[in-house]
């Protein structure tokens, strides 16, 4: 992402990309790092110029997170779920994740994708996949991520042009999260799933109240 950032520096356009078969030091949420060692990840940062207000960062979230899923689900023949707020999931294990960071004028979307990794860290054996470790092929990268970045600045530009409300109601409908899901979030909250919020937070219904989720690590019960 710092790689993008400083093109965005220069005033490179909308849409432009940089991608990588290998991150040094990738990150996810709240600083977490995200294993990217092996040759089969696909990484990639897309300089997004839209007109966003910060309270919208978490909606362009969503909206990447869609991209992401409609791109690998038409490029690889699969079907994935997403897990509010940031990641797309196969099988119930993570497949790929997105970050969105601001940059002077510009947004930095990274997404980071396994694609072609035959294994996995130990720690991380039983909650990552790739899409080979999936469906058993090896898939090109380079083709991968001329679908997403399109599909990206598809859902970017859905967005700016019908609202945050079109970008949820598809979320919604995308993913099996928001809704109806037994979560535990960050150790503490345990409950059941009653939607998203008009800023895009998650609702958990708990036996004592319905908690706003603003931000955390959500699992499955």
């Amino acid at each position: 992402m710092k790689d993008a950032a400083a093109l965005a520096a220069k005033g490179e356009p909308h849409g432009s990309a940089v991608v990588a078969d290998v991150q040094t030091a990738g990150i996810g949420r709240h600083g977490h790092s995200w294993h990217s060692e092996d040759l089969g990840g696909l990484y990639l940062s897309i300089v997004l110029r839209i007109p966003l207000d910060s309270a919208s960062m978490p909606i362009l979230t969503m909206a990447l997170g869609l991209a992401v899923q409609r791109a690998v689900n038409d490029f690889a023949q699969v079907s994935t779920d997403l897990r509010w707020p940031n990641d797309v999931m196969l099988s119930d294990r993570k497949l790929a994740g997105i970050l969105v960071q601001a940059a002077g004028d510009a947004l930095i979307a990274g997404i980071g994708l396994n694609v072609n990794q035959e294994t996995f860290p130990l720690d991380l054996a039983g909650i990552a996949t790739s899409l080979r470790r999936e469906t058993g092929r090896e898939y090109s990268k380079d083709e991968l991520a001329e679908h997403i970045v399109a599909e990206s600045l598809r859902y970017a530009a859905l967005l700016t042009e019908k609202g945050r409300r079109e970008i949820l109601r598809r979320f919604e409908a995308a993913s099996t999260w928001p809704r109806g899901k037994a979560v535990e979030v960050d150790g503490h909250i345990r409950g059941v799933t009653a939607g998203l919020d008009d800023n895009g937070f998650l609702l958990v219904q708990t036996p004592e109240k319905l908690e706003t989720v603003i931000a955390g690590g959500v699992r499955s019960l």
